[in-house]
């Protein structure tokens, strides 16, 4: 760029009969040529059309530095930004070429000003120095979780939902477990060694890769159902201390013990007149409409594994007097859990926050949820953050209709990485669970984790990407998760008679007695099952400590035979805000008088 002088702008503004006596007008007007590599004439030229839309402003020190902020400086980053996306093919920039983008540019802004002189006045960044090694715009864009997801980087929507930024309630807490009062809701915040985790079933044996599926025979598939029934019948036999199983359509005059699953006679819903049981092969079998009418209470849906007592003096329907329900597994111990719990010091406390998908509000593809909720991680610092997809959601509609300008796998990489961004310096450890509805990922259950490939060594060490469903040891207590909706699954199916009005403690119990993340079958058309990964990997090893299912259905924290139950909800719901849950875990779970108490203190469901 050829040299500029003040006489070279004096000149220029003489043509246009501009004058003014303040000699530091001039040398910031030389100041903003040097900045923005304009020549004389250039940037008298931008003033007069400036100045000209403003109604004839005059040329002061004031008007110069409206000038710079409203021309000068909206055009250097426009031309800035116009050679990165040339180079990029139009590419959103990660957070690394972004990063280094500003560092250029400071640089650069730094040497032109020790080389110029600030006017009176002049809004100049500070040069950097030892003591303040980093500026103020470069902190407050890294640390800032928007700048993945500028909304200026989605087509078409490019503008907040005013629904969701105009929502109510924000932090109120709507539901609450344990002895909430005065509990401070704060993790350690990396003041101690970070919470240890570990998948209960071992990594050797967890769907940590990809896996082939849509293989499987149906003969496969008989065999995977025929064994669950044995097993759970085994163990009912053993605990009911019942002798031996009659066969289901053999007619008998006396009361029979049978054993079999539960299943429809039609392809239509489950109800009182529909009921059959399916015995295995060692029971013959058969199929046997069930009658109902002698039960005073009962609770069933379709794949249940039950032993029904009743006659059937003709083999063709068995008339049902008595029901036997499965019992739980027994809680997970170690050899370590146990000295600790042998030991006379009150052990420490962990905060784990979780959260569910989808991330964006209906009416638009801004992630400013995401946003709150790295926020909220970064205000309250908890030990684990469980994030459930779904992070880019198939059911949303401007990605049905495909109105994006990059890939499913660009914006999830870009979610992800405004995450781990956001959280930085805060201590947690962040655990990623895949959906049914993550677009981009595999649309089968046991749905394989997330695969991230860019991410450095300090990330990977405080990032945990698990499988749906997955059982999860967070410091010696065990989390059950799963992100599909299997409550609104079973609650469609479900059929009781005097069994109580709480549905989602029915549904919370089968679970855990059928000892399945996903008892019902068949499954609903939106769920592909691989039946034999279903066998090994979604099936309950232990009963949980925690059990967090994420549904459509209201949010709630409970406790079901021992188990606390966790429905934190969603974080929107449709155009509003919705809620995220928050638990205080005991690193071991103590007794009293020989009864167990629950790891998890204290838990709430809290509004975003």
């Amino acid at each position: 760029m050829a040299s500029v002088s003040t006489y070279d702008i004096k000149s220029e503004l003489e043509m246009f009969d501009i004058t003014c006596d303040n000699d530091m007008v001039f040398d910031k007007m030389l100041e903003q040529c040097l900045c923005n590599r304009l020549q004389g004439e250039d940037i008298v030229l931008e003033w007069v059309a400036f100045s000209t839309t403003k109604g004839g402003m005059k040329l002061n020190l004031d008007t110069l530095e409206q000038f710079e902020h409203e021309v000068l400086n909206k055009k250097n980053k426009f031309k800035l930004g116009l050679s990165k996306r040339e180079d990029s093919h139009n590419r959103t920039r990660d957070i690394n070429s972004l990063q280094d983008l500003i560092k250029a540019e400071e640089e650069e802004e730094s040497l032109l000003d020790s080389y110029s002189t600030p006017a009176k006045g002049s809004q100049k960044r500070r040069l950097t120095t030892p003591e303040h090694p980093q500026s103020k715009r470069t902190a407050a864009l890294i640390a800032s979780p928007v700048l993945l997801l500028s909304p200026a980087s989605f087509s078409p929507s490019s503008t907040p939902s005013q629904k969701y930024s105009q929502r109510g309630g924000r932090g109120d807490v709507v539901s609450t477990f344990g002895a909430v009062q005065g509990t401070p809701w704060m993790g350690r915040g990396g003041q101690q060694q970070g919470a240890q985790l570990e998948l209960l079933e071992g990594s050797e044996d967890s769907l940590i890769n990809n896996y082939k599926y849509m293989f499987q025979r149906l003969r496969d598939v008989r065999n995977v159902l025929t064994e669950k029934i044995e097993l759970l019948g085994e163990e009912l036999r053993t605990h009911f201390s019942i002798e031996e199983f009659s066969p289901l359509s053999l007619p008998a005059q006396d009361c029979v013990t049978v054993l079999g699953q539960v299943c429809c006679d039609s392809n239509g819903k489950l109800n009182a007149q529909s009921v059959l049981l399916e015995a295995g092969p060692e029971q013959g079998g058969q199929q046997v409409p069930v009658d109902l009418t002698e039960l005073r209470e009962y609770s069933l849906f379709p794949g249940q594994v039950v032993i029904m007592e009743g006659m059937n003096t003709t083999g063709r329907k068995l008339v049902a007097s008595k029901l036997y329900e499965g019992v739980p597994l027994p809680f997970y111990s170690s050899p370590i859990k146990q000295e600790i719990d042998m030991d006379i010091e009150k052990p420490g406390q962990l905060m784990v926050m979780v959260a569910c998908g989808p991330y964006t509000p209906s009416d638009g593809l801004t992630f400013d949820p995401l946003i709150d909720i790295i926020n909220v991680i970064v205000r309250d610092r908890p030990d684990v953050c469980i994030l459930l997809g779904p992070f880019v959601d198939s059911k949303h509609e401007q990605i049905e209709k495909s109105q994006l300008t990059e890939t499913f796998e660009a914006i999830f990489n870009r979610c992800v990485g405004s995450i781990i961004e956001g959280t930085k310096g805060v201590g947690c450890r962040l655990v990623l669970v895949p959906s049914q509805r993550d677009v981009h990922h595999h649309f089968i259950y046991p749905q394989p984790p997330f695969t991230l490939h860019d991410l450095i060594k300090d990330d990977a060490e405080r990032v945990t990407l698990v499988p749906d469903p997955c059982t999860l040891l967070i410091e010696g207590v065990t989390f059950g998760i799963t992100s599909t909706d299997i409550l609104f699954h079973m609650g469609a199916e479900e059929i009781s008679c005097a069994a109580g009005s709480d549905r989602f403690s029915r549904i919370l119990k089968h679970m855990l007695i059928q000892r399945s993340y996903y008892p019902l079958y068949p499954p609903v058309e939106d769920v592909n099952m691989d039946y034999e990964k279903f066998q090994s990997y979604g099936q309950m090893p232990v009963c949980p400590d925690v059990l967090i299912v994420p549904s459509e259905l209201r949010y709630f924290i409970k406790d079901v035979l021992g188990c606390v139950c966790v429905n934190p909800g969603r974080l929107t719901k449709g155009q509003v805000g919705g809620t995220y849950g928050r638990l205080l875990i005991q690193k071991c779970s103590t007794s009293i008088d020989g009864k167990r108490l629950s790891p998890c203190v204290a838990g709430q469901v809290v509004k975003i």
